[in-house]
């Protein structure tokens, strides 16, 4: 069980968005790169890391602020946000990225993200963000007539390394995970799930360690954490007691 904090940057800085507008954006820290290393120092031992700008554009925009991240914290960084082809994959996994996050090359393009599990054992997640149970892509942007299971299952078997399920009805507005779309899709796939969006409170924190959520491989928080509704020490103490491990 992973809590993973985010960063989502847009134009170069650290912001969170609202239901995933980009319009409704709010800067948390212009620097990055020292919100990776406070973290880190929080005792975070992952980090999710978004390209905004790169989501909607198709390409790496924000390539210097996650090049500035990967020098400033040793744990290990997943980035998602406008990664679509294998080209692009093996530079940033030789950058220093854990793995990378494919999202709307997963549904334009699925036989790409198979490939790129064969050629880069555990390092290729895919990030599934559903709108209305659909599945959007382009950064949200656009809705496709794909069912979020339905997706998944075209890659079982394939080595994907997780599954980052976003609701993005919930995104930035601090609602609460929805639980009950994200444990069915867990239960429908053997590839590990990761909840995102509208993590809120320490709530949230213990109804991850439930038992029936312990199959998720964890959780993402955003904004919760940036503005305090969640306190890491108190987070990372109850995550620690659910997997066994002493402080």
């Amino acid at each position: 069980m992973i809590l993973f904090p985010a960063i989502d940057l847009k134009d170069g800085q650290c912001v969170r968005l609202k239901l995933g507008d980009m319009e409704q954006a709010t800067v948390y820290n212009p620097d990055p790169a020292a919100q990776a290393k406070a973290f880190e120092d929080q005792g975070f031992e992952w980090l999710h890391v978004v390209d905004l700008n790169g989501a909607f554009a198709g390409e790496t925009v924000n390539g210097a602020a996650v090049d500035a991240i990967l020098g400033a914290t040793k744990n290990p960084v997943q980035l998602g946000g406008g990664i679509r082809t294998l080209a692009h994959i093996e530079t940033w996994l030789s950058r220093g990225l854990a793995r990378v996050i494919l999202g709307t090359v997963a549904v334009r393009d699925p036989a790409l993200v198979i490939e790129a599990c064969r050629k880069f054992p555990g390092k290729v997640a895919v990030g599934i963000d559903a709108k209305g149970g659909r599945v959007a892509v382009e950064g949200w942007a656009e809705a496709s007539e794909l069912g979020v299971i339905e997706l998944a299952r075209k890659f079982e078997g394939a080595g994907v390394a997780a599954i980052i399920y976003t609701d993005i009805d919930r995104d930035g507005i601090l609602a609460g995970i929805n639980w009950e779309s994200t444990l069915a899709l867990a239960d429908a796939v053997a590839i590990p799930v990761i909840a995102s969006g509208g993590l809120a409170s320490m709530a949230d924190i213990h109804r991850l360690v439930a038992p029936d959520a312990r199959k998720l491989e964890g959780a993402i928080s955003g904004r919760a954490l940036y503005d305090g509704r969640i306190d890491p020490t108190e987070a990372l103490a109850v995550i620690r007691e659910a997997r066994g491990v002493s402080a």
